[in-house]
């Protein structure tokens, strides 16, 4: 069984902001020649998550409107203690985006049905950038037959 690995790059703005990853995964796929298998998302940063759900624009903005509630990021956080910890002079204060991300996931596994990923009807593949503006790689392994 074919084992492909390719790598999507996102470019990230300030704050917290969602990509949707679904329209540029089915273009891997379909340059594949893979009918039947699965899909493995994995984001490879500390402060970003990856979901499936709905890509609509007025829950993307209740979505960045509960994670500000859940983790604030001018909260209190000993993570932010830079002065306590040995980190590079460019650490950012990111322990909120830490916070989020490990609510969320970090990889995702989708099936491949008839050379499609088989997402219901409002399904996308969401990619959540919590500390940008950063570049960011997500890596996409396709197997299957």
């Amino acid at each position: 069984m074919p084992i492909i690995n390719k790598f999507i790059e996102v470019e990230t703005e300030a704050g917290i902001n969602i990509h949707n990853l679904t329209p540029e995964i089915e273009a891997i796929i379909a340059n594949t020649a893979i009918q039947n298998g699965q899909v493995i998302v994995f984001v490879r940063h500390t402060t970003t998550a990856l979901a499936i759900n709905e890509y609509e624009v007025r829950l993307l903005e209740d979505l960045k409107n509960h994670f500000h509630k859940l983790a604030p990021a001018t909260a209190k956080y000993l993570h932010n203690d830079l002065h306590l910890r040995d980190v590079p002079p460019d650490e950012p204060i990111n322990a909120h985006s830490h916070l989020i991300a490990m609510m969320l996931n970090n990889s995702e596994t989708i099936p491949i049905v008839d050379g499609k990923l088989a997402l219901g009807t409002w399904q996308s593949i969401l990619f959540f950038e919590l500390d940008g503006p950063r570049h960011r790689n997500v890596l996409i392994q396709i197997n299957g037959e």
